[in-house]
């Protein structure tokens, strides 16, 4: 199972914390890395896209597909263990699930799969964490597959 956690690109200020829309960077960041990222998923047959309600989230994965769910349990201020439920990571063997929200969550959660700690790993705006589940000589591995910044694409 592959998950990428993305973080929402640039975003203006605003005093509506979900209304809060992408700035023009904040578009180029999305563009760029959605760009990346279709490459990369262009063999897959199918993967599963979840945004939070934030505008700027939704604004972010549209550049990748414009079918994603949106589920208020990745707003910002949510629980960790929502991203795992919702990805319903490990069980989908096989399977391809792209999350955008927010930090300290993606950072969070890469940190929890990759050293079994919840520790406060940035993450720049518009960059995502692509971790993978593999079985190697019988025991299961998370691998970090791609840590990457809208810059780098």
């Amino acid at each position: 199972m592959d998950l990428i956690l993305w973080r929402h690109a640039d975003a203006a200020e605003g005093p509506d914390d979900l209304a809060r829309p992408l700035t023009p960077k904040g578009v180029k960041q999305a563009k760029k890395m959605a760009a990346w990222l279709r490459a990369q998923l262009k063999d897959v047959a199918q993967y599963r896209l979840i945004c939070s309600e934030a505008v700027r989230s939704q604004a972010t994965v549209q550049y990748l597909r414009a079918d994603a769910v949106v589920d208020s349990r990745i707003n910002l201020g949510g629980f960790n263990a929502a991203y795992l439920e919702l990805a319903h990571w490990p069980r989908d063997i096989g399977k391809v699930v792209v999350m955008v929200g927010h930090q300290p969550h993606i950072g969070q959660v890469a940190s929890l799969l990759l050293t079994g700690k919840e520790l406060d790993w940035p993450t720049r705006k518009g960059g995502i964490w692509w971790i993978q589940r593999r079985v190697m000589d019988g025991r299961v591995k998370y691998v970090l597959k791609a840590a990457l910044g809208p810059e780098l694409v």
